[in-house]
């Protein structure tokens, strides 16, 4: 998928206004998953979406933090200043648009990393064999 389509696609999910508002949730969105997972997956994860994308979610260094899908739309609705449920959308438009650009396994080995809850913000029910 190259970048354009992806930002397309993200605005369409999303809904949002102009291409601007899909670049700066699709940043928001990456640099907070980028720092829950270790930098192999994020590598692994980056080497399958467009190379404007894949720059937010490498370049992390030390040890993953460790929070739940609460925590992680919560900090998405910190930095964007919207509501709890905004932001939930907003990961979900992002996150689905990666789960689409990328092999179903790859999406399998990030929701491994991830505890419960986030499978539905990649459009996923659960992990898939």
């Amino acid at each position: 998928m190259q970048y354009d389509q992806f930002l397309a696609q993200v605005r369409d999910r999303g809904e949002y206004a102009d291409r601007h508002e899909a670049e700066f949730t699709t940043l928001v969105v990456l640099r907070i998953l980028a720092g829950r997972l270790t930098g192999q997956e994020a590598d692994d994860l980056a080497a399958q979406l467009p190379e404007e994308v894949a720059g937010i979610l490498t370049g992390f260094s030390g040890e993953p933090e460790t929070f739940n899908v609460h925590e992680f739309l919560r900090r998405i609705a910190e930095v964007t200043g919207a509501s709890q449920r905004t932001a939930q959308w907003d990961a979900s438009a992002v996150l689905s648009t990666v789960a689409d650009a990328v092999s179903g396994g790859e999406v399998n080995d990030v929701l491994t990393q991830l505890p419960s809850g986030y499978a539905v913000l990649f459009g996923q029910s659960a992990i898939s064999g």
